[in-house]
C-alpha cells in the first residue's frame, strides 16, 4: 500500500553484490604439554591465541606455579652439592667461604634456571620454532601431561560430559572462542611414532579435524631412517597430511638437541603465506633457527638418485643444506593425483571457505533474478581479484540451469557452480641441451 508524502524520500535497496574477503590462512594451531604453564593464561582443553609475540608465550612457564617451583629448588640444591663437592675436592677438602659459596650458589641456579625455563613440555619448543621463522599467530591449546601414552590419548581428547571440547577436538570451537580458525595444524613430538603395523593415532584423527576446518596436518615423519618415512607416508591417503622427515638439531643449553621439524615447517608456511600469498608453495624456503639435520639428507639439483629426490618422489618432504637449510618438497599425502600439491590444496581451502562464509547475507533471501545476478557478480569480482593477485590463473561461476528447476527453487534451494586454475609450483625444470656446430661460422 502506497502512502502519503508531499516531499522526497530515499529507499535503501538490499540488492547489488557484496565484497568477499579472503579468510586468514595461516593462523597456526598446536597443541601439547606446558606442565608449569600459567594456569589462569593457559587452561587446560582451551583454545588460546599467541599474536605474534614471544611475550605472551613466556606465561607457558610460570615461575608461580607451585610444582615448578618445587622442582626448580629440588634441582638447585642437588647442583648446589655437587658443586661444593667438586669445590672441596679441588681445594683440599677445604669448605667454601661465604663469597665462594654465593658465587657457587648463583652459578649453579643460572644454570638450573637457564635449562629449567625453558624445556618444559613441547609446547615452549614449538612456539620458538614457529617465532624463529614469522611472528605468527597461534591457537594453543595446552593438554595434561603424563607419560607418552597418555599425552597421546590428552591430545586425541573427546567430548567431555558437559559438552566441552577436550584435546585437539577444542581446535573446532576455536574459533568461537578466539575469533579465529586454526588452518595450520601441528602435535610436536607425538605425530612421528608408528608402532609396527598402526598407525600414528594422532595423525589418525587430526585428519578429521583438519577435513571439517579445511586445514592442513604438519606431520613429523618418523626420524630413523627413509624406508621407515617411506612406510609411514603409506599410512595415509589424505591431501589434509604433509610430510616431513627427518627431524632438526637446534642449539640449546649450550648443546645440540633434535627436536620435531614440524613446528617450524608451520612457521615457514605462515610466513610464506604472509609474504608471498596462500598460493605459494613453502618448499626451496629457508628453515631458521636450526644448526643441522638428526641424519644428512644428500642433495644435488639433477641427481635423481639423491635421498632427498628419493624422500620426495615418496610424497616426503624434507630439508636440504643448500645456501642455508631448506624445506625440500611440494606433495601432500593424497591418493587423488588432482590434490598432489600441498599449495593447490590451499588455494582450494582458502577459496571455497572464503565464499562459504562471505555469502551469510545471501542465505534466506528471495530468490530472484536479481538475487541470482548479485550472487554471481560477487563470487566473479573476487576470482577475478584472485586473478590479479596470482592466485588463481583463471576462474567462472554461473547459476546452474540444469539445476535450478522451478522444483528445486520452489523448495527453497538454489545453485551455483564455479571453477578456477591455482597455479602449479614449477616442480621438475627441463632444460634440453643440444651440441650444435651452427655458430662456427661466427668466428670466419
Amino acid at each position: 500500500m502506497s502512502k502519503f508524502l508531499h516531499g522526497v524520500e530515499v529507499i535503501e535497496a538490499q540488492s547489488g553484490t557484496r565484497p568477499i574477503k579472503t579468510v586468514k590462512s595461516s593462523v597456526i594451531g598446536l597443541i601439547g604439554t606446558a606442565p608449569f604453564a600459567d594456569e589462569d593464561a593457559f587452561p587446560l582443553n582451551t583454545p588460546v591465541l599467541i599474536a605474534g609475540k614471544r611475550a605472551e608465550a613466556a606465561k607457558l612457564v610460570n615461575p608461580e606455579n607451585a610444582d615448578f617451583k618445587t622442582r626448580l629448588q629440588t634441582l638447585r640444591d642437588a647442583a648446589l652439592t655437587t658443586a661444593v663437592s667438586d669445590f672441596k675436592k679441588a681445594n683440599g677438602n677445604v669448605e667454601p667461604t661465604v663469597d665462594e659459596l654465593k658465587a657457587l650458589t648463583d652459578k649453579v641456579e643460572k644454570a638450573v634456571d637457564d635449562v629449567e625455563y625453558d624445556r618444559k613440555g613441547t609446547l615452549v619448543p614449538g612456539v620458538d620454532g614457529i617465532f624463529d621463522q614469522a611472528g605468527a599467530v597461534i591457537i594453543v591449546v595446552r593438554v595434561a601431561d603424563g607419560t607418552e601414552a597418555a599425552v597421546t590419548q590428552n591430545i586425541i581428547g573427546g567430548v567431555a560430559p558437559d559438552g566441552s571440547f577436550e584435546g585437539m577436538q577444542a581446535f573446532l570451537g576455536a574459533e568461537s572462542v578466539v575469533g579465529v580458525a586454526p588452518r595450520i595444524l601441528v602435535a610436536p613430538g607425538y605425530t612421528h611414532q608408528k608402532d609396527g603395523t598402526e598407525k600414528n593415532p594422532v595423525v589418525t584423527d587430526l585428519v578429521g579435524i583438519a577435513q571439517r576446518l579445511r586445514a592442513v596436518i604438519i606431520a613429523d615423519g618418523p626420524n630413523s631412517d627413509d624406508d621407515a618415512a617411506k612406510a609411514y607416508r603409506k599410512d595415509f591417503g589424505s591431501r589434509r597430511v604433509f610430510v616431513v622427515d627427518p627431524a632438526v638439531k637446534v642449539f640449546r643449553d649450550g648443546k645440540s638437541v633434535v627436536e620435531p621439524a614440524s613446528a617450524r615447517v608451520a612457521g615457514m608456511i605462515a610466513k610464506s603465506d604472509n609474504d608471498r600469498g596462500f598460493w605459494w608453495s613453502p618448499s626451496n624456503t629457508n628453515m631458521n633457527g636450526i644448526v643441522a639435520t638428526a641424519r644428512p639428507i644428500d642433495f644435488q639439483l639433477g641427481d635423481a638418485n639423491a635421498r632427498a629426490n628419493l624422500l620426495n618422489e615418496n610424497e616426503v618432504a624434507t630439508i636440504i643444506r643448500q645456501n642455508g637449510f631448506k624445506l625440500w618438497g611440494n606433495r601432500t599425502c593424497s591418493d587423488d593425483p588432482k590434490w598432489a600439491f600441498l599449495s593447490v590444496v590451499r588455494t582450494a581451502d582458502m577459496i571455497n571457505d572464503s565464499l562459504l562464509r562471505a555469502h551469510m547475507w545471501a542465505v534466506d533471501r528471495n530468490i530472484t533474478k536479481t538475487y541470482i545476478d548479485d550472487v554471481v557478480q560477487s563470487v566473479q569480482g573476487y576470482l577475478d581479484s584472485l586473478k590479479a593477485q596470482g592466485a588463481i590463473l583463471g576462474g567462472e561461476i554461473w547459476a546452474d540451469e540444469e539445476l535450478n528447476t522451478p522444483i528445486n527453487i520452489q523448495a527453497g534451494k538454489v545453485y551455483f557452480s564455479f571453477d578456477f586454475t591455482p597455479p602449479t609450483p614449477a616442480e621438475h625444470i627441463t632444460f634440453k641441451s643440444i651440441l650444435t656446430n651452427n655458430y662456427l661460422e661466427e668466428i670466419v
